[in-house]
């Protein structure tokens, strides 16, 4: 998916990028925290970061994999074994 205004299922907080994943195999919500100093790998005009997640609870595993542009804003997002949870949903 593209996104023009910014992706609803990230939330900026300084120098990291916020969302949370939901597996699919057995529901659990996974946080995410992504480092914009340290995580980002420079990819043609932007940014790319492709980061496993695994479940404290159930060892659920999922990747993320996150497209920015250089300002640091999310152009494309996929989760391989779960999905994102827009931002306006969290606890």
């Amino acid at each position: 998916m593209f996104f023009r205004r910014g992706n609803p299922n990230f939330k900026q907080e300084g120098n990291f990028l916020l969302a949370r994943v939901l597996t699919h195999k057995s529901g659990e919500i996974i946080p995410v925290r992504l480092s914009k100093t340290s995580e980002l790998s420079l990819q043609g005009s932007g940014y790319f970061v492709r980061k496993t997640l695994i479940g404290s609870k159930s060892l659920d595993q999922a990747v993320l994999e996150v497209s920015l542009s250089r300002g640091h804003r999310v152009k494309t997002a996929t989760v391989d074994g779960g999905e994102l949870i827009p931002v306006k949903s969290w606890q």
